[in-house]
């Protein structure tokens, strides 16, 4: 496999997917939370500490070496920084792995790859240990994408209380996403749920979705007219723009690392991305508080 081959391929590789709703996935390990401004700030100083066990979400898993020669960290850093500079490619980390030879690369988006001592190869995908019957690469996103509940501005959130509203959880949510309308369908068979929903219109996807998040924002009850919206598909009449955090709640999103909605966040910092119907999504949400 050639350069030149890898680079017309690259943006298929490492991108962010913008897709609306994806497989759910659990995205956290029992490792301590990252409050969100630590988890903002992790992605923009873990270059600095390439090759060492201080990595942004760093393993401490015996299975991976960590402490790989510096020289060899930063080598593998600039190449493949330097064969992607066009698309401001970023290295954030990188760490030996189980494997010998093969090196683990954290880039742009918290995304995982995978290369050899000399950054000539590229591998995407998962890592399996066949003996213990673990999904490596998976473990690795889970503490990459540990969020600290507490520390996402909630007053920014539109948020509904459902019963005694002892279940918590927040969504990172497109109000044109037909995979948060689906996720909503599902919260409206459930009782004793408190649901935080953040607006992070896709653009690329939705055009219209931030000019309606803003305006479900604005109205005198934001919680009913989202979910008149997502639960009823009916628009609230038009008000005048309004004071909103619709463009600091997207930006957090990504600052977070989620590429898709909907993204929901548990109190004990694991987060999953796409749509669950019950009963699953009731277990997923009780069993993650």
């Amino acid at each position: 496999m050639s350069k030149k081959f890898l680079y017309a391929t690259l943006p298929a590789i490492l991108l962010p997917l913008l897709a609306c709703g994806q497989t759910p996935v659990e995205k956290s390990e029992s490792a301590p939370a990252a409050s969100a401004a630590q988890s903002a700030s992790a992605a923009s100083s873990a270059a600095a500490n390439t090759g060492s066990a201080s990595d942004a979400g760093a393993s401490s898993s015996a299975e991976f070496t960590t402490n790989i020669d510096k020289k060899l960290a930063t080598s593998i850093k600039t190449k493949l920084e330097e064969a992607y500079a066009s698309q401001n490619l970023k290295v954030k980390s990188v760490r030996g792995t189980p494997m010998d030879g093969l090196y683990e690369v954290v880039v742009s988006g918290k995304q995982i790859i995978y290369t050899d001592a000399n950054a000539g190869y590229l591998v995407q995908g998962s890592m399996l240990d066949v003996k213990n019957r673990k999904d490596l690469t998976q473990e690795r996103v889970a503490e990459l994408n540990v969020v600290d509940f507490n520390a996402l501005p909630l007053a920014k959130a539109i948020k509904e209380v459902r019963g005694n509203g002892k279940l918590k959880v927040a969504v990172f949510s497109d109000p044109d996403c037909p995979f948060c309308r689906r996720l909503e369908n599902e919260f409206v068979k459930m009782s004793d749920i408190t649901i935080y929903n953040f607006m992070m219109p896709i653009a690329s996807l939705h055009p219209d979705a931030a000019r309606k998040a803003e305006q479900i924002w604005c109205q005198p009850n934001p919680t009913a007219a989202w979910n008149t919206w997502m639960r009823e598909g009916k628009l609230p009449p038009q008000v005048a723009t309004c004071d909103n955090p619709v463009a600091e709640t997207t930006s957090l999103g990504e600052q977070l690392g989620f590429n898709g909605t909907p993204t929901l966040v548990f109190p004990n910092g694991r987060s999953q991305s796409g749509f669950s119907p019950l009963p699953q999504l009731l277990q997923i949400i009780a069993g993650n508080q």
